[in-house]
């Protein structure tokens, strides 16, 4: 089938999300020298202010899944497109750190919950020939929305708007916020959901809507997949059977993280003026890898199914761990500052073309039907949980020495390196049946 206009945007509105997603957690990383000026932070304080919008996120994250299958996807969504208007809004006009915090924590439960509905609703709407290219639009949105955050940081900047701008920086966010909001009230309710209500016949119209080749066979394929995750639904994941694929979940979770990404991401702009950079061109270079984050992204998604999963986290180590490196040297002997950008760079593109590109969908393929979701929660669990430690973590250890926490980082990546080289298995051209079978799954 060809892609329509109601699919191309219902299939846009839900990646919509994934943009806000991406540009609410790098925001943060060019207001901190403003909010450290003006509530007169201390790291441990900065680790806070950054960190709880990601307490807020692991708690969406876990508990999205209830409302989004009582209330649908779509709807939800409008639920938490109000909380990025009233969270962006809210941060701009805090008049303490206290109000601050709370509309972080706000924002992070609209990030976590979007980054589960978001790709849930697109998967949902999606015909299965065009599934894989829609839902991969989500973490393209969600690097895209990184970006704009960097440009927008950038070009606030340069307004000359002194402490105030980071009251701009957070509250620019409630624009495509509420765009996000009224687009909702556009598109239709996902047909898996209706059926799952028994409104079978509206899930027919909606087949019809977004040009479904075959909406009977794909309305029977539906009550097929209900029937069977219904017979599944009281298994549980933590049993003897499932605990290779758990494994594998959990650990590439925590490497996701344990690379510094999101750490980075978030304190791009503190990293670059602790290696004598100005506020300008502090927020110029973030600019310069958001862009290569994008670029590099695209790239891992059209080799993911040429290299495989597995070596191109081996890959991503290697090219990772040499990097870090490289960032780690120029904090230690605090020469060649000029060549930060470029480790930087260089560790964008081996992350994005590895971790970045693998990590979903390799923990989708290693769970069966029956426990799938209950996988996928676990290991993104384990993935945002890790993320709010090292986020809380990271500007600490920095104060003590620029260089310890990329050590940290460029060893984790080693250690990385030797656990998939020994353990993770090949999911690259293997159908689910045959991994199951691979894994030792009966």
């Amino acid at each position: 089938m060809e892609l329509n206009s109601v699919l191309l945007k219902s299939s846009f509105v839900g990646a919509l999300g994934g943009l806000l997603f991406g540009f609410d957690t790098a925001v943060i990383s060019g207001t901190q020298s403003s909010l450290t000026a003006q509530f007169s932070l201390s790291p441990h304080e900065l680790a806070v202010t950054v960190s709880i919008a990601l307490v807020g996120t692991v708690i969406g994250a876990m508990s999205a899944g209830e409302p989004g299958q009582r209330f649908g996807p779509r709807d939800t969504l409008r639920v938490l497109a109000m909380f990025y208007v009233v969270s962006a809004l809210g941060c701009a006009f805090a008049m303490n750190l206290p109000m601050l915090l709370v509309f972080r924590f706000l924002v992070g439960l609209a990030v976590g919950g979007s980054s589960v509905l978001s790709p849930v609703y697109i998967a949902e709407i999606a015909p299965a020939e065009w599934r894989g290219r829609l839902v991969g639009s989500f973490q393209i949105s969600v690097v895209l929305g990184i970006l704009v955050a960097y440009l927008s940081n950038y070009f606030i900047g340069t307004l000359g708007l002194g402490l105030a701008d980071w009251r701009w920086m957070f509250g620019v966010a409630a624009v495509p916020a509420l765009l996000f909001f009224m687009l909702l009230f556009g598109i239709p309710n996902s047909p898996r959901w209706l059926a799952t209500k028994g409104r079978n016949e509206e899930a027919r119209r909606v087949l019809n809507e977004i040009g479904a080749s075959d909406p009977e066979g794909e309305m029977r394929d539906i009550e097929r997949s209900i029937h069977l995750e219904k017979q599944g639904a009281g298994e549980s994941l933590f049993t003897a059977k499932y605990r290779f694929p758990i494994f594998l979940a959990i650990s590439i979770g925590i490497f996701n993280q344990l690379s510094g990404i999101n750490a980075i991401l978030y304190y791009l702009n503190p990293i670059f003026a602790a290696a004598g950079y100005s506020r300008v061109s502090s927020d110029l270079q973030t600019v310069a890898i958001g862009a290569v984050n994008l670029f590099a992204t695209l790239v891992g998604m059209t080799l993911i199914d040429k290299l495989g999963r597995k070596t191109l986290l081996l890959i991503g180590s290697v090219g990772t761990a040499l990097s870090l490196a490289g960032v780690a040297m120029v904090f230690f002997t605090r020469a060649h500052q000029e060549r930060l950008l470029w480790f930087l760079v260089t560790y964008i593109a081996f992350f994005a073309i590895s971790q970045g590109a693998v990590i979903w969908v390799y923990i989708g393929e290693v769970f069966p039907n029956a426990v799938r979701a209950k996988g996928q929660s676990l290991g993104s669990s384990a993935h945002w949980i890790t993320n709010a430690i090292i986020s809380f973590t990271f500007p600490l250890l920095a104060a003590k020495s620029g260089a310890y926490p990329f050590v940290f980082f460029a060893v984790m990546m080693v250690v990385q390196l030797v656990v998939v080289g020994m353990f993770y298995p090949e999911t690259k051209g293997v159908s689910l049946e045959q991994l199951q079978a691979k894994l030792g799954i009966e």
